[in-house]
C-alpha cells in the first residue's frame, strides 16, 4: 500500500468556491436578468436613430402607444430567458414583426438577447437557426429604407443574429464540457478512494489473519500441554503475546494512515522481504517446520513489489499454519530471475484433502487466495494455488520487476 503524503488529490473547485470568478449573471441571475430587461426596455423606448449614424433620445411621450405596448411585452419577457428561451425569442420576434415601421429600429435588441438565450439554454435543434433566419429577415425588411447598398443590412443582420445564437451555443458547449470534466474527475476520485480502501482492507486482512492465526494455534497448544509441560505452555503464551503486540503495531500503522492529522514521523515502515527470516521464525515457533530456500534476498526492489511479495508469503504460510496440520513441513522458495521474482510456498501436510468441505472452499476460494492473486495481478504477474502432486498444497507467484501493473 502506497500512501502519498506530499501530493493531495486534485479537486475541482466548486462553482461557488472563494476566488473563482463569477460574473453578476452567474452570481445573481434573477437580479441580472431583471436589469437586462430594464436596459433593453430603455434602448427600445428612448433611443431612436438620428440623421446618418447618430442616435437620439426621445421622451416617453414621443413614443407611439403601440411601440410602448410592444416594448412592455417583449422586454420584460427577457426575465424568463433562462427558463423559457424559445418562448422569449418567439415573443421578441412577434413583437418586432407587429411593430415594423413603428418609428423605431431597436426592437432587434430583445431578439438578439433571445437568440443568445436559445443557444445558451435551449436544446440543440432546428429552432435556433430558424429563429436566427427569421430575425435576419425582419432586420432586412426593417432596413429597406436604409440609404446604403441593398445587401448591407441582410449581410450585417445575418452576422449579428446567427452570431448571437452561435455565441450562446458555444458557451453552452463549454459549460457542458466543464460539467463533464467535473463528473469524470469526481468519478476518478471515487475510484481512487475505492481502490485505496480495498488496499487498506487487504492489508488489514493480512495483519489480522496472520497474527490471529498464530495466536490461536499457540493458545491451543498452550492449553493442550499446560497440565503436563508448564514451561512449554508459558513459551507458547509468550509467542501469543508477541504476535498480539506485533498485530497491534501494524493495526496502529494502518489506522494511522487513515487519520489525516497523523504526521509522517508517526508512521513506521511497511513490511518487506528483509523481514522474511523473522516471519519464518514466527511460523516455526507456531509449530510449522519452515525451510527457506533462496539465492539471496533481493535488494533494491520497488516498494510495492517488496511489500506484495512479503504479503503473499505471509498469507501462504498462514494457510499452511491453519490447514496443513500440526508438524507439517513447509518450504519457501524465492528465486530472482532476470525480469522478476518467483515465489513458491509448498507444504507436505494434509492440506486441502484433510479439511472439511467448508474449509476447502475457504482455502481455495476465500479471501486469502483471492487476496494473493489480486496482489500478483496488480503487479502484472500471476499466482497459481492448489493441491500439489504427491500431497500437500502449493502456491506459486510470478511477480515481474519491470512489468506493467494491471
Amino acid at each position: 500500500m502506497t500512501v502519498n503524503r506530499t501530493a493531495p488529490p486534485f479537486r475541482t473547485p466548486p462553482e461557488n468556491a472563494p476566488g473563482r470568478f463569477r460574473g453578476p449573471f452567474a452570481r445573481w441571475p434573477r437580479a441580472a436578468d431583471a436589469g437586462l430587461a430594464l436596459a433593453s426596455f430603455v434602448m427600445t423606448v428612448f433611443v431612436v436613430d438620428g440623421p446618418g449614424d447618430t442616435l437620439l433620445f426621445r421622451s416617453i411621450g414621443d413614443a407611439p402607444i403601440l411601440v410602448l405596448v410592444g416594448c412592455a411585452v417583449a422586454n420584460p419577457a427577457l426575465y424568463w430567458r433562462r427558463r423559457a428561451p424559445l418562448l422569449v425569442l418567439g415573443v421578441a420576434l412577434t413583437t418586432w414583426a407587429v411593430l415594423l415601421g413603428g418609428g423605431t429600429t431597436h426592437l432587434g435588441w430583445p431578439t438578439i438577447i433571445g437568440l443568445y438565450a436559445v443557444g445558451r439554454y435551449a436544446a440543440v435543434d432546428w429552432r435556433g437557426p430558424a429563429g436566427a433566419a427569421a430575425a435576419t429577415a425582419l432586420a432586412s425588411v426593417d432596413g429597406l429604407d436604409d440609404p446604403g447598398p441593398w445587401w448591407q443590412v441582410p449581410v450585417f443582420g445575418s452576422l449579428v443574429m446567427f452570431g448571437a445564437w452561435y455565441v450562446g451555443r458555444r458557451v453552452q458547449l463549454r459549460g457542458d464540457r466543464a460539467a463533464q470534466l467535473r463528473r469524470e474527475r469526481a468519478a476518478e476520485t471515487r475510484r481512487i478512494v475505492t481502490d485505496e480502501r480495498t488496499r487498506i482492507a487487504r492489508e488489514l486482512h493480512d495483519v489480522v489473519a496472520h497474527r490471529v492465526s498464530l495466536m490461536t494455534v499457540q493458545a491451543s497448544g498452550a492449553r493442550a500441554v499446560a497440565a503436563e509441560d508448564l514451561a512449554a505452555a508459558l513459551r507458547a503464551m509468550e509467542a501469543v503475546e508477541e504476535a498480539g503486540r506485533q498485530a497491534l503495531e501494524e493495526l496502529r500503522h494502518l489506522l494511522g494512515v487513515l487519520r489525516p492529522e497523523t504526521s509522517p514521523d508517526d508512521l513506521g515502515p511497511q513490511p518487506s522481504l528483509a523481514e522474511l527470516p523473522r516471519l519464518i521464525e514466527q511460523i516455526r515457533r507456531a509449530g510449522v517446520d519452515v525451510t527457506l530456500a533462496t539465492d539471496g534476498l533481493p535488494a533494491g526492489l520497488p516498494a510495492r513489489l517488496d511489500l506484495f511479495a512479503y504479503r503473499i508469503i505471509q498469507e501462504a504460510l498462514t494457510n499452511v499454519l491453519k490447514h496443513a496440520g500440526p508438524g507439517a513441513p513447509a518450504t519457501v522458495s524465492l528465486v530472482t530471475e532476470q525480469n522478476g521474482l518467483v515465489i513458491e510456498v509448498r507444504d507436505d501436510g494434509r492440506g486441502a484433502a484433510a479439511l472439511e468441505p467448508g474449509a476447502v472452499r475457504e482455502g481455495l476460494g476465500g479471501h486469502g487466495i483471492i487476496g494473493m492473486r489480486e496482489r500478483a495481478l496488480l503487479l502484472g504477474g500471476s499466482l497459481d494455488a492448489g493441491p500439489a502432486a504427491g500431497g500437500g498444497f502449493r502456491v506459486v507467484a510470478r511477480l515481474p520487476i519491470g512489468g506493467s501493473p494491471a
